[in-house]
């Protein structure tokens, strides 16, 4: 961590960069060279990336954030109440950390918080922000990916694995069966995980909340090119694509693509890459589930429910499970 100032609660764990970079380079290069050309969404959060997100989750079209953020407003005091005194919180992709933020100062006497997230600029903001805050709480920031590994971190007695923001619907059913199962581990045998999850409902809906009217999703999807021209010596025109969003009913899902808008070829480091007119480079995957098929895929991953709380239109779920 980076900070001249830095609260004494506030202990970081900067994992190795060059394999973080190393990472976005061999899945770069991989999804490029893949007959249906795929990169991971996790890649879509650079300093850049993250900047651009926050401002998605305040568009009017963009319904996950702020229905999930009602929901644990509306229910913090009965959420509060079913994750017991001194938690230790950690979350998975946290971000700027600002729903952990909320979640902390409604429960009774945390006793730590472990924030695990890929972008060191996000992370760095946000656990300053929970240390200065919350002076008592031990702050414990890891900067690292935790789609590949999720450290074992110490705690007490009483582990809440935190995962908001639906970030599970990115990940395929067998991606999915692994997170869940690391997860587990993470919250270990008698531990919690308090996770949200987007609910199905009118495809109408879902598609304005990932084409919004005022462009940021699409400069949020094409920042990735910007971000392999800038680290990976890329010369992607992003003139040359557009954004597009689609409903995937087979798999109950959102896809998001960037278009080609015409045959061209693309250089990254020393490989070109050739596109067709209207070829289409997957970026990411927003899965939407019902409360039963999610209590499925997670009793497999060794977690039984305990609470479930939604919103007055059922379009999203905060769900509390434990692990076995």
């Amino acid at each position: 961590m980076t900070s001249h100032v830095r609260a004494p609660n506030l202990h970081a764990t900067v994992l190795d960069g060059k394999e973080l970079r190393d990472t976005f380079r061999e899945d770069v290069l991989h999804g490029l060279s893949l007959p249906h050309k795929s990169i991971p969404p996790k890649h879509l959060y650079d300093a850049r990336g993250s900047k651009l997100f926050d401002a998605i989750t305040g568009l009017n079209e963009y319904y996950p954030t702020r229905t999930e953020r009602n929901i644990l407003d509306s229910h913090a005091e009965s959420i509060a109440g079913a994750l017991g005194p001194g938690a230790t919180l950690i979350e998975p992709g946290a971000g700027s950390c600002e729903k952990a933020q909320a979640l902390l100062a409604t429960l009774e006497q945390p006793r730590s918080y472990v924030p695990i997230e890929i972008s060191l600029t996000a992370l760095e903001a946000g656990s300053h922000r929970i240390a200065e805050r919350f002076p008592h709480v031990e702050v414990h920031p890891i900067c690292t990916d935790f789609t590949t590994e999720l450290p074992l971190t110490s705690g007490g007695d009483n582990r809440v694995v935190f995962f908001p923001g639906s970030t599970v619907s990115n990940f395929n059913r067998k991606e999915r069966e692994g997170l869940l199962k690391r997860l587990s581990d993470l919250a270990q045998p008698g531990g919690q995980l308090l996770i949200g999850f987007d609910l199905a409902k009118d495809r109408s809906v879902l598609l304005d909340a990932y084409n919004d009217s005022a462009g940021v999703t699409a400069a949020f999807n094409l920042n990735l090119l910007r971000r392999i021209n800038a680290e990976l010596g890329g010369d992607f025109d992003l003139s040359m694509f557009r954004h597009d969003a689609v409903w995937n009913d087979e798999h109950s899902r959102i896809e998001m693509h960037l278009v080609s808008e015409a045959p061209q070829g693309v250089r990254v480091e020393d490989q070109m890459f050739e596109f067709a007119h209207h070829e289409r480079l997957h970026t990411e995957n927003s899965h939407k589930f019902t409360t039963a098929s999610f209590d499925i895929e997670a009793g497999l991953a060794g977690f039984s429910r305990r609470q479930l709380w939604t919103d007055p239109q059922d379009w999203f779920a905060v769900a509390l499970y434990r692990a076995d």
